[in-house]
């Protein structure tokens, strides 16, 4: 059996809101497996969703390049390790000639990138601000015959929409719904098996709980199946800027079709060391 650590009970409650033993409990059934737990959860208690694993720790800044006729769109992500830095002018103006560099250059490999010079520059700036510095990603989006448009929300957020037809409005208006409804696929038809089966194991479970004859629950699944794959497809959700029109419907009225969209958040999935400055001060008092 696992060794169920306390740091592993705390994220299960943080992202479920039950209790601890409860959490314990589910965690000793699966060998510690936070995933297997929250799905065992969702089955047994009706509990409807989990917040997504880890806090968004790393700082930086996302920047975005397009072409003249915004037929591709690039979008960097820049961290620095702290948001005070990320606001910092010697920071944004590295940031932007990282940027500038990879759009003209067309240049998604990072390495290759910082082997342009832009790597003496990185270590200066290091050496200049005592805070580490680091160019993350670049993402590059569209190619001929393609319509771009992006859409940079608070320097964190950043996202781009391919389209085929429509036109820089329309593909913004929607870039800035991906950014604000977070969006998993463009259609139902892209939602992979594996995420399907996963969802119908848990809502099958629930519905199986509630006692109700096989023909409803039949039916249960399949309504809740369906409600699911339509939250977490772009076409299928109504516009954030007028929920009575869905998305699909925005882009076919405006002759356009959504091909694909990139979404990125700055330190989306990198762990930060959370530090406990009161214990900390503590431990430094004492040692002296």
């Amino acid at each position: 059996m696992a060794n169920i650590t306390a740091a592993q009970v705390k994220e299960l409650r943080e992202r479920t809101g039950l209790g601890m033993m409860e959490c314990k409990k589910a965690l000793v059934e699966v060998d510690g497996d936070i995933e297997a737990a929250i799905d065992n959860l969702r089955k047994s208690s009706g509990l409807k969703a989990a917040k997504k694993a880890g806090r968004t720790a790393a700082e930086g800044i996302i920047l975005t390049r397009q072409a003249k006729d915004n037929s591709l769109a690039m979008l960097l992500e820049v961290n620095s390790e702290t948001d005070f830095v990320a606001r910092d002018d010697n920071f944004l103006n590295f940031a932007n000639k990282v940027a500038d560099v990879a759009f003209e250059a067309q240049q998604s490999d990072i390495e290759a990138l910082m082997a342009t010079g832009l790597e003496a520059e990185r270590e200066a700036l290091v050496q200049k601000i005592g805070e580490n510095i680091s160019v993350r990603r670049a993402v590059f989006v569209g190619g001929e015959g393609k319509t771009v448009a992006a859409y940079i929300h608070g320097g964190r957020i950043g996202v781009v929409v391919e389209m085929k037809g429509g036109n820089e409005d329309l593909g913004r208006d929607i870039a800035m719904h991906v950014a604000a409804i977070n969006p998993q696929f463009v259609s139902a038809e892209q939602v992979p098996q594996d995420v399907l089966d996963r969802e119908r194991d848990v809502v099958s479970a629930q519905a199986e709980n509630s006692g109700k004859p096989a023909e409803i629950i039949e039916k249960m699944v399949a309504g809740r199946l369906k409600k699911f794959v339509a939250e977490i497809s772009l076409l299928e959700q109504p516009f954030v800027k007028d929920p009575d029109v869905k998305v699909a419907n925005l882009a076919k009225n405006a002759g356009a079709e959504v091909l694909s969209f990139v979404r990125l958040e700055v330190g989306e999935g990198i762990e930060k060391e959370e530090v406990d400055f009161a214990a900390e001060v503590a431990a430094a008092a004492k040692g002296s």
